[in-house]
Order: C-alpha cells, then structure tokens, then sequence
C-alpha cells in the first residue's frame, strides 16, 4: 500500500508541474479585427489548394513528358532532311561561278532538287524537295558536285547521274610508294606523260576519266574500268616504263571488246 501511493503521489506531482509551465507561457496577443480577415483569406486558399495540387501532379507529370517526347522528335525531324553541304575547294569556286548554270539545271531538273551556292562557306547545299520522287536523289546530287569539286568536267560528272553504276576513286601516290623531291615529281611526270599523252591513253583503254591534282589522283568511272586504270597508274608509280603499261592496256581493251560482242 505504500508503493501504491508514492507512485500517485509521483502523478500529481508532474500534472502541477506541466500546468505552472503551461500557466507561466506568455498569453497571445489579440490581432486587430482587419488581421483575422486578411489571415483567413490567405489560410483558406493555400489549404483547398493543397489537396487538389497533389491529386493533380501524377496527370501534370504525364503530360510533360509527353511534351517533352514531342520536342525531341520535332528536334530530331530536321535532323533527317538536312540538306548536305559539299566544300569547294579555292582554287575551283571561279570555275563553279562561270559553270554554275549547267550545275544546278540538272540537280533541279533531273533530280528536282534544291540547290544554293554558299559563297562565304565555300560549300554547295542540296535538300530535297516536295517534287522529289527518287530516294537516293541527294546522293548522287552530292556525288555530281563532288565530282565537279575534285576537278572533272561538268559533261563528265553528269554521267553520275544518269548512270547508276559510275563511281568516284580517289587515292595519293605516297599509298602506293614513299617517294620525295624529284622522285616524286618524275613518277607524276610518268602518269601524265608529254603532253598528257599517258594519262590519256589509260583513259581511252579503261573507258574512265582521271584527274592528276599534285598527289592526288582521282578516278571516275565503272567498278572493272577503275580497276584497270589504277592498275595501269600503280604500275607507272612502282617505274614500269610507259610502253609496257601501254601493252598491258592493249590486252585488256581487246578482252573487254571481246566480251561486248
């Protein structure tokens, strides 16, 4: 019975000391009559808001991401239609100038492409149009002007787009053979010949057009016919004189005269 009642007496003790703190709390001023109003209407607003801002956010966030899938496809859709741009050299921006009539006519009337001359970007910019029917059309656009850029004829780049079976080669002599100073510009001199007579020649017999830019050579032709003129000019390289490179081509041309008939 005495344990009993000190733990009472424990009891009282602590509910007469929790009610002197709460006694000894300072008393809440009373606001003014117009600051009631005012804390009423900004409380009211903020606690109907709450539960409707977080039924509302799953259906929010859905739609962000729907928009944000939206713009990156839009972003993505030029992307796929942008129009290529093929760099011009600076020695061959005045011949495009002067032949710039019979580039583009082709590209817009064979092709029904769109064409501009970039002038401070030195580059020529191609892009489909709404009349365009073939696929690849922008290929063999950008395959045309290429050919022209490297140095061909505008009569023999259009050949690249009327035929589907001409294809550009291009390679260095340093490819073939480590060759400086003089013997380097005797093995140029070999493929060219006197007055081009060699260069040619090869291009006679394979059926191909070839262009000599200092150690560059660039081919334009058929699959086989590249691959004998770049035999031919790979042998002149290595230093097989001209009259054996002139007989080997005489074989082939009657072989492939023979397989026409």
């Amino acid at each position: 019975m005495v344990v009993l009642h000190t733990q009472a007496s424990t009891s009282e003790i602590k509910h007469k000391k929790n009610r002197r703190k709460l006694a000894k709390k300072p008393a809440r001023t009373a606001p003014a009559e117009g600051a009631e109003d005012q804390e009423m209407v900004e409380t009211s607003p903020s606690t109907s808001e709450q539960p409707a801002s977080g039924s509302q956010q799953p259906e929010n966030s859905a739609e962000n991401w729907d928009d944000d899938f939206m713009i990156d496809t839009d972003q993505a859709a030029p992307s796929q239609s942008a129009a290529p741009a093929i760099p011009i050299p600076p020695h061959r921006m005045t011949p495009l100038k002067k032949d710039w009539v019979n580039i583009f006519s082709p590209l817009t009337e064979m092709l029904q492409l769109q064409v501009r001359m970039n002038v401070q970007r030195k580059c020529v910019e191609i892009r489909t149009s709404k009349h365009t029917k073939d696929i690849g059309a922008i290929q063999k656009g950008a395959d045309f002007v290429k050919a022209y850029a490297l140095g061909f004829d505008v009569n023999d780049s259009i050949a690249l787009l009327r035929l589907d079976d001409l294809y550009l080669d291009s390679f260095e002599i340093k490819d073939v053979k480590t060759l400086h100073g003089e013997h380097l510009s005797r093995a140029i001199g070999r493929i060219a010949g006197q007055d081009g007579k060699t260069k040619f020649t090869i291009e006679n017999a394979s059926r191909t057009r070839i262009v000599l830019a200092d150690t560059k050579i660039h081919i334009l032709g058929s699959f086989q016919n590249i691959k004998i003129a770049r035999d031919a000019i790979v042998s002149l390289i290595l230093g097989s004189p001209p009259g054996k490179v002139y007989a080997g081509l005489r074989t082939v041309s009657a072989r492939m005269r023979q397989r026409a008939i």
